[in-house]
């Protein structure tokens, strides 16, 4: 099967999930795919993508209805689509999307793309050079140059006439200037110099030739242009974060690329058979090895959304597969994962949450996280230890309660809606229960998906962007122990149980993990054989937002300065010269002057609520006099992660 190999450490030591420096670039700044619910009338998206200063194209498909692709973009209007499956000329189309906001965009209740009820995946692309920029120009019937402002010579170049109906041009670096490929169609390349007139796009103009699909006399036309490998992002300036190019299968339909970064976005054509062009995103799912098929939509068709085994094979690699042919060459569209910057606040990444409602099918928990990246709850009554479920693994579950392999059944799945998770299915109607949502984020937090080997110092590629601090690891499809790391690597801890700390080169090798990989050794809870597939969650300090740390015991107050200004709205702690439990606590159920609830990750006990063992205090918590031996025993050694 082909592979897509995307491999390397996110660059990115910035300045928050807030208002960008205008020196310096990210791709959250300029791309965004955002999932909403239609709901028959006017709502605005929240992207955080400034189109309305800065220019940019948000493309629209339904997913649940067989509708077109809408195409609107500064450059012609808000209300002026074009439908990249048809030949159509735009079409106006009153209440429709518009205006463009600095954050977004607004939406009205238009056939396509505000039914009430059908769900809807939009990506955004603001106008930014060496990413994306958009150009109208009208043709004149013989070869013209074109300028632009991209910055760097176009990957690829969409070109439709506004003003007839007439087929969408195509140009892509990896094709070359003899011809193009039509979005509209399954056609494979197609050789003819009235596309592009044989000459190659430069970083100030590109040149269309005389076709009667791209420069005829008096018809007007809009482009859009994609960067290649332009660099002008991260802290630097030199990161890329947009890749135009191709990969061919071999004999086996395998094939391999290294792009250097994970992607969130990929478009794919074959260009050797005709098939159907495909997006598949991160944020509907690009699957781990051993899951389920992830969900793509057809630019050149009106279908509603679509599944193939596109996988995230580890994470170093993405695996497209839907039967694809022995020596077949695809192009492909391929942007960078973000976030890029560094959070500075706690609450864009962290945020706890408490329900009294049961887990129903249909059932919807709501983050402002936007989106979250793993999901633990845990029932505050007896019988039900913590589950952890995460968008890399498509949400399937497993319970740091005992070793057992993740669920074959997928209990929880994104909604419609971008910042929504959703039972579809029945597991347990009890009230009362404890939420905690993440977010990936540089320097904070990361989820990474592998396979096993069995070979003793292998190392995995990350994207957290600095040493990972914490570490927890669950083999997915086998029974193991979820082994930790923190701090030590001759040693380790199993989250499912109360045993202290064990001195082990099985583990880690006797090897710290960096900035951009981690190493594993050879036994069954990290890395046993390719039998065996992995989800490791990796955590960091990052300056008034998260502490991993640790500390001695008094027996009492004791005062844990984390370098907050608010508080730790969540408080994890185990001791590690001695068997204890693994306690949290979190704001949502409350970290106060009295009586503090608290759960155990590794016990299905009921929630403890008449107790005060941890109190607020402003550069991080505090540990009552109060509290016993297994948080606060003097003399004792304990780890802990906090966020702020």
């Amino acid at each position: 099967m082909p592979t897509l190999l995307t491999q390397g450490a996110a660059s990115a030591r910035a300045y928050g999930f807030g208002a960008s420096s205008a020196a310096v670039n990210y791709i959250e700044d300029v791309f965004s795919t955002y999932l909403y619910t239609g709901t028959g009338g006017s709502q605005t998206i929240t992207n955080g993508i400034d189109l309305s200063t800065k220019g940019g194209m948000v493309w629209i498909k339904s997913r649940s209805d067989g509708t077109n692709n809408f195409l609107f973009d500064t450059a012609r209007g808000s209300q002026k689509e074009i439908n990249s499956n048809t030949t159509d000329a735009e079409v106006a189309l009153p209440y429709s999307l518009g205006p463009f906001n600095t954050n977004g965009f607004t939406i009205g209740n238009a056939t396509g793309i505000g039914v009430a009820a059908a769900t809807y995946a939009s990506w955004t692309f603001r106008k930014q050079p060496k990413f994306f920029d958009i150009v109208t120009y009208t043709g004149n019937g013989t070869t013209q140059n074109i300028s632009h402002n991209l910055g760097s010579a176009p990957g690829c170049i969409f070109v439709k006439a506004t003003s007839s109906g007439t087929n969408w041009c195509v140009y892509h670096r990896s094709v070359g200037n003899t011809g193009g490929l039509i979005l509209n169609t399954t056609n494979t390349t197609i050789t003819d110099s009235g596309f592009w007139n044989n000459t190659s796009p430069t970083s100030t103009q590109f040149t269309v030739g005389s076709g009667s699909a791209i420069n005829v006399n008096s018809v007007t036309y809009v482009a859009y242009l994609f960067a290649h490998d332009a660099g002008g992002f991260g802290a630097t300036g030199t990161d890329n974060v947009i890749s135009c190019g191709s990969f061919t299968t071999n004999g086996s339909g395998d094939a391999t690329l290294n792009l250097g970064w994970e992607t969130q976005w990929v478009l794919l054509k074959n260009v050797t058979s005709a098939e159907d062009w495909r997006v598949f995103d991160n944020m509907r799912g690009i699957r781990p090895q051993n899951a389920f098929d992830s969900p793509y939509l057809a630019p050149n068709l009106s279908n509603a959304e679509a599944f193939q085994n596109l996988t995230t094979a580890s994470p170093s690699s993405t695996s497209l597969a839907w039967n694809a042919g022995n020596n077949q060459t695809y192009i492909y569209i391929a942007i960078r994962r973000g976030p890029m910057k560094t959070p500075t606040t706690g609450t864009s990444v962290f945020e706890p949450y408490q329900t009294s409602t049961g887990r129903l099918i249909g059932d919807i928990y709501d983050s402002n996280l936007n989106p979250p990246d793993l999901y633990i709850n845990q029932r505050q009554t007896s019988g039900l230890g913590a589950w952890w479920q995460d968008r890399l693994r498509g949400w399937k579950s497993f319970s740091s309660r005992n070793s057992s392999a993740e669920e074959a059944t997928t209990y929880i799945k994104q909604s419609g809606k971008q910042d929504e998770l959703q039972y579809i299915a029945n597991w347990d109607n009890a009230t009362g229960y404890a939420n905690w949502y993440f977010r990936r984020a540089p320097g904070f937090f990361d989820v990474v998906c592998y396979t096993g080997d069995g070979v003793a110092g292998r190392t995995i590629t990350h994207n957290l962007g600095s040493a990972p601090e914490l570490m927890i690891i669950k083999a997915r499809n086998n029974s193991a122990n979820w082994a930790v790391y923190h701090g030590e690597p001759t040693k380790y801890m199993f989250l499912n149980s109360t045993n202290a700390t064990t001195v082990s080169s099985g583990y880690w090798n006797d090897t710290a993990p960096t900035a951009s990989v981690f190493t594993v050794g050879g036994v069954s809870a990290v890395n046993v054989s390719a039998a065996y597939t992995y989800v490791a969650y990796l955590f960091a300090t990052v300056a008034g937002v998260s502490k991993v740390g640790s500390y001695t015991g008094t027996g009492t107050t004791n005062q844990i300065n984390c370098g907050f200004t608010g508080g730790a709205r969540f408080v994890l702690i185990k001791r590690t010269d001695s068997a204890g439990d693994w306690y949290v606590w979190d704001s949502a159920r409350g970290i106060v002057a009295g009586n503090d609830s608290y759960l155990l990750l590794n016990s299905t006990a009921a929630e403890v609520t008449n107790t005060d063992y941890v109190d607020t205090y402003s550069a991080g918590f505090e540990i009552s006099s109060t509290a016993p031996a297994a948080i606060n025993a003097n003399g004792g050694t304990f780890i802990f992660l906090a966020i702020a």
